[in-house]
């Protein structure tokens, strides 16, 4: 995996992240989600590294990135938090201003990076997500059916993690085939410590609480993300049942500039549609149209 890319560990005091880096020109940031680690982004990564300094890493909770004491506000796995681990990364790295791209969770990380930080992300990419906000907001009985897994993660500690480790092969059923040999290896790696699985649910337990508190505070305020931003939605994922216009969903947390459109393949985009990924991202980039560039 990652041809002529380097590994190492930031540390950056309170955490020390693992980070995987390569390429050459204006740098991106790639930000897995639930409950992947930075290798998802492996079928990707060389695609964008021949135009791109491209950097994965693995959040904090996950991977073999530092798994902190939680509080009673669960502040330590907020979004706003990892938001800043990922800003310290690239300035530890040498990058003043870069590209963004999350994915699931990491998504709702992307779009608060951007929030709060408009002079450093020059383009937001949100794959197949809506903010926390929006989601709980709009939470309605089909919601909580198909995506029940939100709150039953964020029930008091250690029931989710007793169930969850008990059953890792029911709950993350992936397989080799599905990821690439050597990423599952590294995510079977990873969910192999109690610690992650822990830290996997302070990240839920946080979007229920203090991560949605920052998202109501951002749209009291009207804050946006000023940066011009890319939502791309999974054709075969469930996000278009549950909100139908994504398009809508999003315009009130963008002013910079807003598109909107659907990719095949399933939730994770990178790995089961990297070439097409690759050219949405290049192109978005470039600031070209491609032929119904508008919402999708």
């Amino acid at each position: 995996m990652f041809p002529d890319f380097t590994l190492e560990n930031v540390d950056l005091g309170e955490v020390s992240l693992r980070v995987r880096h390569g390429g050459r020109g204006p740098a991106v940031l790639l930000i897995h989600g639930h409950p992947r680690t930075h290798t998802t982004w492996h079928r990707l990564a060389p695609l964008l590294a021949e135009d791109h300094t491209v950097v994965c890493l693995d959040l904090r909770g996950y991977g073999q990135s530092s798994k902190p004491v939680t509080d009673d506000d669960h502040a330590p796995y907020s979004k706003r938090r990892m938001a800043a681990d990922c800003l310290a990364v690239m300035r530890s790295l040498g990058h003043e201003t870069f590209h963004v791209v999350g994915h699931d969770r990491g998504g709702y990380v992307a779009t608060r990076l951007a929030l709060e930080n408009p002079s450093a992300v020059t383009h937001l990419t949100a794959l197949d997500v809506v903010p926390i906000g929006e989601a709980l907001a709009r939470c309605d009985a089909d919601f909580a059916t198909r995506w029940w897994h939100w709150f039953f993660r964020a029930q008091p500690s250690p029931g989710p993690e007793t169930v969850i480790g008990n059953n890792l092969s029911l709950w993350y059923p992936d397989t080799p085939e599905d990821m690439g040999q050597e990423s599952w290896e590294d995510l079977q790696h990873a969910l192999g410590d109690p610690r992650t699985i822990h830290a996997m649910c302070e990240d839920y337990r946080a979007g229920l609480g203090i991560d949605r508190r920052h998202d109501d505070e951002d749209q009291a305020a009207g804050r946006r993300v000023q940066c011009p931003t890319l939502v791309l939605w999974a054709a075969q994922s469930d996000l278009f049942l549950l909100y139908r216009d994504i398009e809508e969903v999003w315009q009130n947390w963008v002013s910079g500039g807003l598109t909107v459109r659907s990719i095949e393949g399933g939730h994770h985009i990178a790995e089961e549609a990297p070439a097409e990924l690759a050219k949405e991202l290049l192109t978005a980039w470039s600031g070209t149209k491609v032929p119904g560039s508008e919402a999708a």
